[in-house]
């Protein structure tokens, strides 16, 4: 199959489905990362059909090119006062550049999880832990954009700003991994699979500028951030060892002397271009919370 036959597959897949893991595409269409990587970048960046949001695709539809008009002949037909304000309704709100910091919260090996749980226990198991999640998270007035599977994506910073937002977001990820103790303790009694193997996470938190606007169309409609901090904030998860929580440089510099970080040192985020890095001398220690520098990515 030809890349440009695959595009158009894809196009039709995402249409249909609407919001398609990555992981969901490389399995459909038989592709290796690479091929992916040029998949997403022809469908988001060359045709916008779609929008990227951490490991997901969505579709927002092609947009339609503008109509011609008659510039001897205006068009004057009024439109009646019903269909405009109906047309006002569906107009999608205005795109708000911001600075954000995004926290991603993933389930550690949840395919190995579903073969060790029935599908009523797999349901009680990732349903107590988004709720613990929730919890967590609304307590710092985190704002959870998206449950991507047994995923989160978090906005901390959006709706509403604070003075102190990154360390809202760092003291949300390490409350995530205290509670989650809790959480297994509760459900070891209950479920005797996971005496063996508790719920593990990973978790990431980067800060810096995002677009937040309207993504989707009909009802499917949601307030979404876009932009190198999120696919950043959802590289950085692949970095995270199970019950640990990594943050970037940029974020770093905002908790400094309220947290206490540990160096991951020199590394690179797969598919961010050009990535340069910097290790940061610290003495060595037991820690849950490492720090890796990806702020040159941004330009800053």
């Amino acid at each position: 199959m030809s890349f440009l036959e695959t595009v158009a597959k894809a196009k039709a897949y995402l249409r249909e489905h609407e919001r398609v893991s990555l992981q969901g595409l490389r399995r459909e269409f038989d592709l290796d990362e690479t091929a992916v990587d040029e998949l997403i970048e022809e469908l988001v960046d060359v045709q916008q059909v779609a929008a990227r949001e951490g490991k997901v695709l969505s579709w927002i539809g092609a947009v339609p090119p503008p109509t011609e008009t008659s510039q001897s002949e205006p068009e004057t037909r009024a439109i009646p006062e019903a269909s405009s304000k109906s047309a006002a309704a569906s107009r999608p709100a205005e795109a708000e550049r911001r600075q954000l910091t995004v926290m991603f919260c993933d389930l550690v090996d949840s395919t190995e999880l579903s073969q060790m749980l029935g599908p009523e226990d797999l349901r009680e198991a990732v349903r107590a832990y988004q709720q613990t999640c929730t919890e967590v998270i609304r307590r710092f007035e985190g704002h959870i954009a998206q449950y991507l599977g047994d995923g989160l994506l978090v906005y901390f910073g959006y709706p509403q700003a604070h003075e102190d937002d990154a360390v809202r977001a760092v003291s949300a990820a390490l409350g995530l991994l205290e509670e989650l103790q809790r959480l297994n303790d509760g459900l070891r009694q209950r479920l005797a699979a996971l005496r063996e193997r508790p719920l593990q996470i990973r978790v990431a938190v980067h800060t810096g500028p995002v677009v937040v606007g309207e993504m989707g169309g009909g009802e499917r409609r949601q307030q979404l951030a876009l932009g190198d901090t999120v696919n950043i904030a959802a590289r950085l998860q692949d970095l995270a060892q199970p019950d640990s929580v990594v943050i970037s440089a940029a974020t770093r510099r905002l908790v400094r002397g309220v947290f206490v970080t540990e160096s991951l040192g020199p590394g690179s985020l797969k598919g961010i271009a050009d990535p340069r890095r910097r290790e940061e001398r610290q003495a060595p220690r037991r820690s849950s919370l490492w720090e890796i520098d990806v702020t040159p990515i941004l330009g800053h």
